[in-house]
């Protein structure tokens, strides 16, 4: 069943280590089978509270999406994001049960 990686950057709190984390995260999805769904376009908050930015990642199932978040790729570029930045990050198991 797919997984869905959903990034909730909050509030930036310095742009160099973001810029870092940019340049480095890329690499991290070597080898993984990751499709950016959605990835920090336009925003509209319905509900809750503000997010500067969104980005929706998909994954075959919570075991990849799992080994991608502790790659040692992503886990150094994950210092960079968190040293940049307030974020929400939620893994979420998907439903692949097509509508009726």
């Amino acid at each position: 069943m797919s997984a869905y990686v959903v990034f909730i950057r909050e509030e930036t709190t310095d742009p160099a280590q973001l810029q870092q984390y940019a340049q480095l995260a890329p690499a991290a999805r070597a080898g993984h089978d990751i499709t950016r769904l959605a990835f920090y376009g336009q925003l509209d908050v319905l509900e809750g509270p503000p997010a500067e930015g969104v980005a929706i990642l998909r994954f075959p199932d919570m075991d990849a999406a799992r080994a991608w978040y502790r790659s040692p790729a992503y886990q150094a570029a994950r210092r960079h994001r968190l040293q940049g930045a307030h974020y929400r990050m939620l893994l979420v198991e998907g439903s692949d049960v097509a509508p009726a």
